[in-house]
């Protein structure tokens, strides 16, 4: 007779899926789209923070397909690693930006999306020698833990209590989360601009997203 207990169960429990991805042959496209956004950016003076106004991906221009198709193939690899097992239809909004220096994006998340995202065309790769602190991440962006008081008991190395994950981009990287999560722009140092766009997938409602109680 066995009397053995039988093995442990865990459970990893509200987790929070991030998804981090370069895309291969994304230095043409990026010159295209860099053009465009500099194009729009010369004739409006508030392109970066009117970002409802218009819808950058409604635009038939190649390059802007190009990224469409990819963001669209992004959201489909996201899905496989959630437990999702019916159909989603969405509508992807997303709107340009370029920080240029000393400019910076505020603490925030994007309400009414389910999935929010960045894609980087272009990045500085030198920052201006300024003194103080050489802890400084210019153009970084970091996700806060969205458990206000998940960290009061934290330890070193247990990743459950991490209160921030940093992200140093790149041009051609693109950037996959849920939209309740926090995040911030670090301000970028250099004098040359950098140029991100920034998107989120909105669900077309449907009785099947109702959680089974």
């Amino acid at each position: 007779m066995d009397n053995r207990s039988p093995p442990a169960k865990f459970l990893k429990l509200w987790p929070t899926l991030l998804m981090h991805d370069q895309l291969p042959d994304a230095q043409p496209p990026n010159r295209l789209l860099a053009e465009e956004i500099e194009r729009r950016d010369a004739a409006e003076s508030d392109m970066t923070t009117a970002y409802r106004d218009h819808n950058f991906f409604e635009s038939e221009q190649p390059a802007i397909g190009w990224l469409r198709e990819c963001i669209n193939q992004a959201v489909i690899r996201y899905l496989k690693q959630t437990a999702v097992d019916y159909p989603l239809e969405w509508h992807l909004q997303g709107w340009p930006n370029i920080n240029r220096f000393g400019d910076y994006h505020n603490l925030h998340n994007h309400p009414h999306a389910w999935l929010s995202g960045t894609y980087y065309v272009a990045v500085p790769g030198e920052i201006e020698p300024l003194p103080g602190r050489d802890d400084r991440t210019p153009g970084a962006i970091s996700f806060f833990d969205p458990r206000p008081q998940a960290n009061m008991t934290a330890i070193r190395h247990d990743p459950q209590v991490d209160p921030e994950h940093r992200v140093q981009p790149a041009p051609g990287m693109i950037l996959l989360w849920p939209a309740f999560l926090h995040h911030l722009v670090h301000p970028n140092l250099s004098q040359t601009a950098r140029i991100s766009i920034s998107f989120n997938i909105v669900l077309k409602p449907s009785s099947a997203h109702l959680p089974r109680q």
